[in-house]
């Protein structure tokens, strides 16, 4: 197995990425020819060897359903599954492990806390709370819901530089606002959103707080108890683990209060044709056969993240973005950057004076460079700012200056050929 040793907390990230790098087999690939470029990290991260290891080991020596089982090879999957709640649950910071609730990812995490609200919560004159760089998975839950629940959506507008309108905020968050649904970092702009404040003042009116925390997580610490956050979701593949698993944590006595959301095997505690009871959380809420292998390879990746340091990885995306953004706006005329909050993760959308996003990225893709195109899962957001589409750069841990500098390049090239 392939593993980093943990560095020198007070040592640049930087000075370590040949070593790192190499641990990301796809990121050695060549694309059309040309050396990949990697910058769609919102969308997807690679994941590292030691994630494909746990997952390989897993499939082969302990492959076995989880919970009940009384061969070994069934405790053995038991003990890893479990195990990996309680990494989960240590690098949220939750206070513990029946907090975390395994799913397939952020947008099955929403639709679980959107369903269980609904029916406890929501109401006529019960309101849900969202922003206006909501990704549409923290949207379209929410409009079922209302629909159904007679309950009324309120928005909270952005302002220019793509961060959001407090004083709107402070407005609108009253005590007609039953649950208060955010994301605390934009995927289509970079934008983070003073979550902690907001999930404080949701707690004084008497709000639940759901926080999509997708891609929050992979670029620098985060702690659900500072934030204050009574719902928070996020994806293992946005944190360099693997897809179709990801995590829910909830206040243990909110989940004890939730109804069920899927029924199945091990989220019952009794069964009969009269009636059934159900089991606590976080059983409650994992209905069937779980990722079982998913959520070792997630546990491998939070592990990997964490051995390096949150606080050194958000250091170096943080120099990247400094970087990429002033090279971009000193070398590339005509580009407007969609996205300029004081508050940003790694991450550039932009447009090109007279050429359409997709065409940039095709264009980049045949010089071995991958960016994200098009309205990234966020409509209302393209809609504030008048384009129908953006072209987006990412980081991630990985990223090094010298594919920042590829990345203009390629834009010079697409403004040759296209401009």
């Amino acid at each position: 197995m392939t593993t980093i040793s943990s560095p020198d907390a007070r040592a640049p990230l930087a000075a370590e990425l040949p070593t790192i790098r190499a641990a990301y087999p796809a990121l050695g690939r060549r694309v059309h020819g040309k050396p990949l470029v990697y910058l769609d990290n919102a969308a997807t991260t690679h994941k590292p060897l030691a994630v494909l290891d746990a997952e390989r080991e897993q499939a082969m020596w302990h492959n076995a359903n989880v919970h009940r089982g009384v061969h070994l090879l069934s405790q053995e999957a038991t003990e890893r599954y479990e195990a990996a709640r309680s990494t989960v649950r240590s690098f949220l910071g939750a206070a513990e492990d029946r907090e975390i609730v395994f799913v397939r990812g952020t947008t099955e995490a929403l639709n679980l806390a959107t369903a269980t609200l609904a029916a406890t919560r929501l109401g006529p004159g019960r309101d849900v709370l969202l922003t206006g760089m909501e990704h549409h998975s923290n949207i379209v839950p929410w409009q079922l819901a209302c629909q159904a629940s007679g309950a009324s959506l309120r928005v909270v507008p952005l302002l220019d530089d793509g961060s959001l309108d407090m004083e709107a905020f402070d407005r609108l968050l009253d005590g007609g606002v039953a649950v208060m649904a955010i994301v605390h970092t934009s995927n289509a702009l970079g934008t983070i959103n003073p979550v902690q404040a907001m999930c404080a003042k949701a707690r004084e009116v008497g709000a639940i707080s759901v926080v999509d925390g997708a891609q929050a997580v992979p670029h620098g610490p985060v702690n659900v108890r500072e934030l204050g956050a009574d719902l928070f979701a996020f994806s293992g593949h946005k944190v360099y683990g693997p897809t179709g698993i990801g995590a829910l944590y909830g206040r243990a006595e909110l989940l004890e209060s939730l109804p069920p959301w899927q029924g199945g095997g091990d989220m019952i505690r009794t069964v009969t044709f009269e009636g059934s009871t159900w089991a606590e959380p976080p059983a409650r809420f994992e209905a069937g056969t779980p990722n079982i292998t998913g959520a070792v390879g997630l546990a491998a990746a939070l592990d990997h993240v964490t051995g390096l340091g949150m606080d050194r990885i958000a250091a170096h995306e943080a120099d990247l973005l400094t970087y990429a953004t002033g090279r971009l706006l000193a070398d590339i005329p005509g580009i407007n950057l969609i996205g300029t909050a004081p508050a940003k993760a790694g991450v550039i959308s932009f447009t090109l004076d007279g050429i359409h996003p997709h065409d940039i990225g095709t264009v980049l893709d045949h010089e071995g460079i991958a960016i994200r195109t098009g309205h990234h899962c966020a409509q209302p957001v393209m809609d504030r700012y008048g384009v129908p589409a953006t072209a987006r750069a990412s980081f991630g841990l990985y990223t090094t200056r010298e594919e920042v500098d590829a990345l203009v390049v390629g834009l010079r090239r697409v403004q040759e050929m296209l401009g």
